[in-house]
């Protein structure tokens, strides 16, 4: 049974930055795509980053350049290095996985449908 579990999250003042981490363990798979998504209160949850087993990644515009997905495959950990936070930032974050391949389709890594497994999540707070 595959399980993932957020840490990291917690307050910080806008400019500053928070790293996330998501430990994953019980896959054997060695093809995956791993992903941060965030739910404000009162909005659908949206897809942030990926990352697949190529290395390669994928970023929503409201994060590119401020946000940066990375995984350690040895620790079996994905992580989510958030600089320049804003207040709009602010939201629950998850982490995901896929393990078959449905992230690689055109489209399809950003959006929830692809992704079968998640953590319970971690808050971010960004004050201004």
């Amino acid at each position: 049974q595959v399980q993932l579990a957020e840490s990291g999250g917690g307050a910080v003042q806008s400019g500053g930055s928070l790293r996330l981490s998501c430990g994953t363990s019980g896959h054997i798979y060695s093809g995956y795509c791993m992903a941060w998504f965030r739910q404000a209160p009162g909005k659908e949850r949206e897809g942030v980053a990926v990352i697949d087993s190529d290395g390669d990644t994928t970023y929503a515009d409201s994060v590119k350049g401020r946000f940066t997905i990375s995984i350690d495959n040895d620790k079996n950990t994905l992580y989510l290095q958030m600089n320049s936070l804003k207040p709009e930032d602010t939201a629950m974050y998850y982490c995901a996985a896929d393990y078959t391949l449905v992230c690689m389709t055109p489209g399809k890594a950003l959006g929830m449908s692809a992704y079968d497994y998640w953590g319970q999540g971690t808050q971010v707070t960004v004050s201004s």
